[in-house]
C-alpha cells in the first residue's frame, strides 16, 4: 500500500512510519520539522518537508505517489503551551487537519488513521477509561483532538472517509534505532532517565498529596511499538470500520513512585528525588481499558510490561545521550 505518514519525524510517528516500511508498504512521509528530526526518519523511507497546511503541495505529493491511505500524525502537542499560545493549536491540529482532509476528499483517498489522545477526556469521572467517557478536554490540546474526531464523523457521512481515531495515554519506550527526543521534554520516563544520567541529576514528582495508594498519580504507559501495531492493525481494518474510535492502553496503571523505583533498579542509579506541588489539572489516576481494541483489531501488546519499557528506553538514550542531535 502506499501510505502518507504526516509528522513522521516525531516519536511515534517515526516508528509507525518503520513499521509499516519493514512490512513491506511504500511510505512517504510528510514533516515540516519544527518539532521532529529528520534522523528518525527511517532508512529507506522518503520524507518531504512541508507543512500539512500547504493543501496544494499536499495534493501534488499525494497525486506523485498515489496514496491510497493516511497516518496522521502531525500536530502541536505540548499541553502547557495550548494553553499560553491556544492559536498555534487551532492553527496547526485542526486547521491543519481540515487541509490534509480537503486533499483526500479531492483525490478520494478514503482510508484516514488520526492519532489522538487521552487528554480529550479531561478529568475522568470513572477508572478505567472506556471510549464511551464523556469528553471534556482541560486544555486546548484536548480540544482539538477533539474537534478533529468529531469531524471525521460527518467526512465519513460526506465524503466516505473511513477513518480510526486512536487516543492513546502515555506513550514510551524506544526500538533499537528509534526514541524520544522532545525538545523541551516534558515526558515523565525521558526525564527520569535523564536524571539518571547525570550524576548532579534531580527528578521532581509533582505531588504527593493525591488519594492513591503511595500519594502520587498513576498512569497506563504503553510501548511505542504496541502503538504503532494498534495504528497498523486499524489501518487494515478500516475496510469494514466505517469511523471508529478506540483507547490505547493497558488497563493497569503505575505510581510515580513505582516508576522510579524501576528505573533506579533497571539503570542502577540512585535518584535524587524530591516532592513538588501539584500541576495543575493533572488526574489522581489517568488509566484506559482497551477492551474495544482487543475485541475488534485483536490488538495484543508484547511490549508494554513496564521493565521492558524502561530498559528499551535507557538502551536508546546511551546510544544517543544528546538526542538525534548525535
Amino acid at each position: 500500500m502506499n501510505i502518507l505518514v504526516t509528522g513522521a519525524a516525531g516519536y511515534v510517528g517515526s516508528v509507525c512510519a518503520a513499521e509499516l516500511m519493514k512490512q513491506g508498504n511504500c511510505v512517504v512521509t510528510y514533516d515540516n520539522l519544527t518539532a521532529g528530526h529528520r534522523q528518525a526518519v527511517a532508512e529507506g523511507v522518503q520524507l518531504v518537508r512541508g507543512d500539512i497546511a500547504d493543501t496544494e503541495k499536499l495534493k501534488r505529493v499525494c497525486k506523485k505517489h498515489h496514496i491510497e491511505a493516511v497516518m496522521h500524525f502531525a500536530a502541536s502537542a505540548l499541553v502547557e503551551e495550548s494553553v499560553r499560545n491556544p492559536h498555534l493549536f487551532y492553527r496547526n491540529n485542526v486547521c491543519g487537519t481540515i487541509s490534509l482532509l480537503e486533499v483526500m476528499a479531492a483525490l478520494k483517498i478514503q482510508r484516514l488513521i488520526f492519532s489522538s489522545s487521552a487528554a480529550v477526556y479531561g478529568e475522568p469521572k470513572s477508572v478505567p477509561i472506556r471510549e464511551d467517557h464523556p469528553n471534556s478536554p482541560v486544555n486546548p490540546y484536548g480540544e482539538t483532538k477533539l474537534v478533529i474526531e468529531r469531524a471525521l464523523a460527518w467526512y465519513h457521512g460526506a465524503y466516505g472517509i473511513k477513518s480510526a481515531s486512536l487516543r492513546y495515554f502515555n506513550a514510551a519506550g524506544a526500538t533499537q534505532e528509534l526514541g524520544e527526543d522532545h525538545r523541551p521534554e516534558t515526558h515523565l520516563l525521558p526525564r527520569l532517565l535523564a536524571a539518571a544520567s547525570d550524576p548532579k541529576g534531580t527528578f521532581q514528582i509533582y505531588g504527593g498529596d493525591y488519594p492513591t495508594p503511595d500519594g502520587t498519580c498513576i498512569r497506563d504507559f504503553v510501548h511505542v511499538l504496541d502503538i504503532a501495531q494498534a495504528h497498523i492493525l486499524a489501518l487494515h481494518s478500516l475496510s469494514k470500520l466505517g469511523s471508529r474510535i478506540y483507547n490505547v492502553g493497558l488497563g493497569k496503571g503505575y505510581s510515580i513512585r513505582a516508576v522510579v523505583k524501576a528505573v533506579e533498579e533497571i539503570t542502577g542509579r540512585k535518584l535524587d528525588v524530591h516532592v513538588g506541588g501539584r500541576r495543575p489539572g493533572d488526574p489522581a489516576v489517568l488509566v484506559a481499558t482497551a477492551q474495544k481494541l482487543r475485541r475488534e483489531l485483536k490488538w495484543e501488546p508484547r511490549h508494554s510490561a513496564l521493565k521492558n519499557i524502561i530498559r528499551t528506553a535507557w538502551v536508546w538514550m546511551q546510544k544517543h545521550p544528546k538526542g538525534y542531535r548525535n
